[in-house]
């Protein structure tokens, strides 16, 4: 028989609100009367998610996390603020407080406090600006965790599309398609279909990197060269893998119908399609990592924070898989 909502046997995912001048506490507010499909903490500032909520008009009371009385549905994991937020404003003197909620989480996950990790939306300029050298969650949970090789993969829409490179300038790409980096990405990839989406043979459509995948060497050779190797190499281990194709056209439903996931070559190339098909009800996975972490597929809205206006779908799309992964993790029982 299925737990009650709520109670202590629900998995129990830790939702950060990222970027604190952002949209992400808006959502925090928004969802936490709801009936959620998991027992949710919230990481963050306790007075930034009462002044937010208050501004929705929103009358929220959350408890604090105390692990003796971890089966309450709804709680919340205090970690402070270093100035005062105004929303739509931002503040470099908040970006550690961003990273140290994105640590604590990661590493209540990693050490079994938590079941899975969803992140609302951080904003990379401003912690840039406060001189911390960062990329993006993605590459953030992979350092915090020792692994060496994670690959992101985006769901909605009826559609999963990874990437092969992540964010990059575009005169980057073609140099960072390398065969060792393409194999690796598409054993994570694989492997995370079949283990923790239980796909017992995942195909997987392999975009080409140029126009035409290369129009049989002349307008790039990379498809010959790299990734027509790397997928002939793992087709003979039996894996079920199509391409390259040209991106423009592989997105066909006739084509997708027997497809599990579509691996771009970089974010611009796939990620598109995604977004128009899902955008606001997507989630951004991180696959490879020793934990669950779930997020969602929109920037951080300044102009929307504190309005009202801004939407949870997605967190809320983002905190369902990130449970449903997680009870899948425990096995039948």
């Amino acid at each position: 028989m299925a737990a009650p909502p709520g109670s202590a046997d629900w998995p129990l995912v830790a939702v950060t609100p990222g970027e604190p001048a952002g949209i992400g506490p808006d959502l925090c507010a928004m969802i936490a009367g709801r009936l959620l499909p998991a027992r949710v903490v919230f990481v963050t500032d306790r007075d930034l998610l009462a002044a937010r909520a208050s501004a929705l008009g929103l009358n929220l009371t959350i408890p604090g996390f105390e692990e003796p009385a971890a089966g309450q549905p709804v709680s919340l994991l205090h970690v402070p603020l270093a100035a005062p937020v105004h929303a739509g404003r931002l503040d470099p003197a908040n970006s550690r407080h961003v990273l140290r909620t994105l640590e604590i989480a990661c590493d209540g996950c990693a050490a079994g406090r938590f079941d899975a990790l969803a992140t609302a939306p951080v904003h990379k300029g401003v912690i840039n600006d406060a001189g911390i050298a960062f990329t993006g969650h993605t590459e953030f949970l992979a350092e915090r965790l020792g692994v060496p090789q994670v690959v992101m993969m985006l769901a909605g829409g009826g559609l999963r599309v990874a990437l092969a490179t992540t964010h990059l300038p575009l005169r980057a790409v073609a140099a960072a398609i390398t065969a060792e980096g393409l194999e690796r990405t598409l054993r994570v990839l694989l492997d995370d279909l079949k283990y923790r989406f239980a796909i017992a043979r995942p195909h997987v459509i392999v975009a080409g990197l140029n126009p035409h995948a290369g129009e049989s060497g002349h307008l790039g050779r990379e498809e010959i060269e790299v990734i027509s190797p790397v997928l002939e190499r793992l087709r003979a281990e039996g894996h079920r893998l199509s391409g390259p194709l040209p991106a423009d056209t592989l997105f066909q439903p006739e084509r997708l119908r027997d497809c599990d996931c579509v691996l771009a070559m970089y974010h611009d190339q796939g990620l598109p399609v995604l977004k128009y098909a899902s955008f606001g009800e997507g989630i951004n996975i991180t696959l490879g990592l020793p934990i669950i972490r779930t997020s969602v597929d929109h920037g951080t809205a300044l102009e929307l924070a504190g309005s009202g206006k801004a939407k949870p779908d997605s967190l809320l799309a983002a905190i369902t898989l990130a449970a449903d992964l997680a009870r899948r993790s425990r096995g039948p029982g």
